[in-house]
């Protein structure tokens, strides 16, 4: 075949060649082998040997090229709507092109009158065999291609996916897609979700055969509430790693995801919800390129829906109602709701008038929980590492929705909630505008937010939900002032729990407070001895080597900033850290300056058993 016009051979996975032949039209891409078709026609004409062979491959010849213009007229047809879905064709008329260049070659060999040149090149009846095979191939598969063109889904394998089906399902489904009946496409759809299921070769297959943007169209047709559910499902099955994510994004899928998700019934919501999840878990580029979509909005707007209706007794205090009121009043100002919503727009926001607001009225139970979960997931994954997105969920008022959910509710949706609220505090510690914005100290959200972290560090019985709480209220430790000495009592409480790993946490948490980069490092020194959280301490310092750890740096920086306390004479702290393993502040930089520092303070005010003074050993 001659390179110039021969478009290369497309491969399952996507590169630079395929993307370039991808961009050649449909009907350039089929003008070769029509063209080459014309020739062989010829050549058959003026065979001189094998006639009844050469008249064979041009039977074939001539099936081929009839074919090949059928689906010319089709691409051309449909051009302008764009629904026609070219990618089985290009892949088969490249395979096409190539059994023609074949067939081409062996006629011309019996055209050839010169004697020489007859015994130099051999022409066998095995050649016209394995010719004939080939074109027979090429005639199945593009019978088959111009079967899927109608839209229904074509189980039946053509020859060139005979040592790999799935790749002609995938076809097959995503044809569906594009031109199938609406009851067509859900079925293609949840047929490559359940590929999807199967393994990842699946996932990069259906991604790479252009399978997004069909079922990105189909989420966003709210005529049928199966359908976009399908598509989501799907979607998200696809989403689990960046490489995909960011292929769904590149489609405006971000875009479409946010509109689906304002303007769907309850049980489309959810699965968009979670497909959001799913996405900004993996992609820290869409977690952002949701935030300038505004998704942020509506999964607060969800998570508040029906919250503070019957709760006429709310602990957060009338300003706290009125900054949840002030959802509706920042929603009206920035013009988001669309004509004929309801007049409450916290309730009718995601509901047209008539139908989806009685539907959200009639919904059981389960499915509005459901929903609320799935939510409260995207928040968390929203928030995961973005300054950004957890400003904005403060902006919103988030915050209190999130501190309320975790007072009331329980299970995954407080689970869910706590660890939104954690990664929120988490942007905070390193973003000091953030933290001074959300968790000034006569904010009602940072109250109740405190409040309810406390709450869950004191009550819980679930390790999980008290690591979050703790590494919140530990997150937050430059906010605190020296007279809010309440959140570091139940903190020292923790250091005596009977599972280490919460205890751990507790010293991790501590450690935040009494940091030389905390303001109030020698106050909330003070403060957590005046706790009796030294002797607990102590026990812990027998633990495994990362308690040991993190509780050597908690006893170091108590010895620093309150060494002339009794409480660390009597504990014996000077004669602990004297005997540190060597070895162990070896394998553990930090503590190499700490400890010398700590026993030098320890040392000023109170005398070891030994009554020798080596800070050089470390």
């Amino acid at each position: 075949m001659a390179a110039a016009i021969t478009p290369p051979k497309l491969q399952p996975q996507d590169n630079h060649k395929a993307i370039e032949h991808q961009e050649k039209r449909i009907e350039d891409v089929l003008s070769f082998p029509i063209l080459l078709s014309d020739k062989i026609h010829e050549s058959v004409k003026e065979a001189k040997f094998f006639k009844f062979e050469c008249s064979e491959v041009g039977k074939q010849v001539e099936r081929l090229c009839q074919m090949l213009r059928s689906a010319a007229r089709l691409a051309t047809s449909n051009a302008a709507g764009s629904t026609f879905y070219d990618r089985p064709l290009r892949r088969i008329t490249d395979d096409v092109s190539k059994n023609l260049e074949k067939s081409r070659t062996l006629v011309n060999k019996c055209r050839r009158r010169n004697i020489l040149r007859r015994v130099m090149t051999i022409v066998s009846a095995a050649d016209f065999r394995k010719l004939l095979n080939l074109l027979d191939s090429s005639v199945a598969d593009m019978r088959w291609v111009l079967s899927i063109v109608d839209g229904g889904i074509v189980l039946t394998l053509p020859p060139i996916a005979s040592n790999d089906p799935i790749l002609s399902w995938v076809w097959s489904f995503i044809s569906a897609l594009y031109v199938g009946q609406l009851q067509d496409k859900i079925e293609a759809a949840n047929e490559l979700a359940s590929l999807a299921r199967d393994n990842d070769r699946n996932k990069q297959m259906i991604v790479d055969e252009r399978g997004v943007l069909p079922l990105l169209k189909l989420l966003k047709d709210s005529s049928s509430e199966e359908g976009q559910i399908a598509a989501a499902t799907t979607l998200y099955h696809l989403a689990d790693n960046a490489d995909r994510v960011q292929v769904i994004a590149s489609e405006l899928g971000t875009l479409a995801i946010v509109q689906v998700l304002g303007e769907s019934p309850m049980r489309v919501q959810t699965r968009v919800a979670k497909l959001v999840a799913r996405m900004a878990e993996n992609s820290l580029l869409v977690r952002e390129g949701f935030a300038e979509e505004n998704v942020i909005r509506p999964l607060v707007t969800i998570l508040a829906f029906d919250l503070f209706v019957d709760d006429c007794k709310l602990k957060f205090g009338k300003q706290s109602i009125h900054s949840i009121v002030q959802i509706n009043q920042e929603f009206e100002k920035k013009n988001i709701y669309k004509p004929g919503i309801g007049s409450s727009p916290l309730h009718n926001h995601y509901s047209v008038r008539g139908n989806h607001q009685k539907e959200r009225e009639n919904e059981k139970p389960e499915v509005k929980l459901m929903l609320k979960i799935s939510c409260a997931e995207a928040l968390w994954m929203l928030a995961r590492g973005s300054v950004l997105n957890s400003r904005r969920i403060s902006e919103t008022k988030g915050l209190l929705c999130l501190a309320k959910l975790v007072e009331t509710e329980e299970g995954e949706l407080l689970s869910h909630c706590l660890m939104t609220i954690m990664e929120i505090t988490a942007a905070a510690e390193s973003n000091a505008d953030l933290r001074r914005s959300t968790f000034r100290i006569n904010s009602p959200a940072a109250k109740a937010v405190v409040d309810q972290l406390l709450k869950v560090i004191n009550n819980a019985d679930q390790p999980t939900l008290q690591f979050a709480a703790i590494r919140g209220i530990g997150y937050l430790a430059r906010t605190f002032p020296a007279r809010e000495t309440r959140v570091i009592g139940p903190l020292v409480i923790q250091l005596s729990h009977k599972n280490q790993d919460v205890a751990t946490e507790a010293v991790i948490s501590l450690v935040k407070f009494v940091s030389s980069e905390n303001f109030l490092c020698v106050e909330h020194s003070k403060t957590i001895i005046e706790f009796r959280g030294v002797p607990p301490l102590m026990r812990l310092l027998r633990g495994d080597g990362r308690t040991r750890l993190h509780g050597l740096i908690l006893l170091c920086y108590l010895a620093i900033h309150a060494g002339k306390s009794e409480d660390l004479e009597r504990s014996g702290v000077l004669n602990v850290l004297e005997g540190v393993d060597r070895v162990f502040v070896v394998h553990h930089p930090e503590l190499r300056e700490l400890i010398p520092q700590a026993i030098y303070h320890l040392s000023v005010f109170h005398q070891s058993h030994s009554g020798v003074l080596n800070t050089r050993q470390f």
